[in-house]
């Protein structure tokens, strides 16, 4: 065998074997996306929508509570790690003390790597025990504990691609640090970090661990500071249940959970595909 047949031959291989780990890789999203719609779509109606849960033993019901409760408990956790993220990634981008920054990034990457259930426990500890009740604030703060170091990074990453030249123009012309920093880098990056924004809170919201050691979960409308239903938790308690009912319920609270999250990430595609943004003036 000759050099030429055997790269051909190396050439084949690795093209049948990427193939190979492609297909099967959007194979499995298509197969969750299968089963959910096979099992949950039947179980989607109006009334899932707007109804609450029926009582054990009882047939119907919707999760109403549920789709609220998930979308306040998210939406306060972006409120609180947003923002925190965002100017933590900032300081790393624009900021960098070498020594501190070093540190901040680590800790990010580390809490990146955390797992979902451990958040849960430290929510519970600071903020369940000293109030001594399950609420949805508790269930937000863990959440924005799992969004900040997602936020920050995804921050600084599209911030540190913005060319230099465009802050070396905004300085020149006498703009300070601070201003430069607002009216040039952040909006040349802010497709990326909208982007990397939106993909952190997806990537939130169907967090379950965390849940139920902070929000818990209610059969009834739910505040703030009380016990409030999520549609993660909710999953988990129907799928287990040995009610056939409930189980379809799950995959139908399943199915609009993953469309949530995949809607999420087409609109976060969407903006990243316009490329970042560079400021005209």
């Amino acid at each position: 065998m000759n050099l030429r047949t055997w790269r051909k031959l190396v050439n084949a291989t690795m093209l049948t074997v990427t193939g190979v780990c492609t297909v099967t890789t959007v194979a499995a999203l298509f197969l969750i996306l299968g089963l959910l719609i096979y099992h949950g779509a039947s179980s989607l109606s109006l009334h899932f929508f707007t109804e609450l849960p029926k009582p054990t033993g009882e047939s119907g019901g919707g999760m109403a509570n549920a789709i609220v409760g998930s979308a306040q408990i998210v939406g306060i956790a972006a409120l609180i790690g947003i923002p925190i993220g965002f100017i933590a990634g900032i300081y790393l981008s624009e900021y960098e003390d070498k020594r501190f920054a070093s540190v901040v990034r680590y800790v990010a990457d580390l809490l990146n790597g955390v797992p979902s259930i451990i958040v849960g426990i430290l929510a519970w500890a600071l903020v369940v025990l000293p109030f001594r009740h399950f609420s949805a604030l508790a269930g937000s703060v863990a959440l924005s504990v799992m969004l900040i170091p997602i936020v920050t990074r995804q921050t600084e990453q599209f911030l540190r691609e913005v060319p230099l030249a465009l802050r070396e123009g905004a300085l020149a012309l006498g703009a300070s640090k601070w201003k430069m920093i607002v009216t040039v880098a952040v909006p040349a990056g802010s497709k990326g970090i909208l982007t990397g924004m939106i993909l952190g809170v997806a990537r939130i919201a169907g967090e379950s661990a965390p849940l139920l050691f902070t929000a818990l979960g209610n059969q009834f409308w739910g505040g703030l500071s009380e016990p409030t239903s999520s549609l993660p938790v909710m999953i988990y308690q129907r799928a287990t249940s040995p009610y056939e009912d409930w189980n379809q319920q799950a995959w139908a609270a399943g199915l609009v959970l993953i469309g949530m999250v995949l809607t999420a990430n087409i609109l976060a595609r969407m903006v990243l595909a316009r490329g970042v943004s560079v400021p005209r003036g």
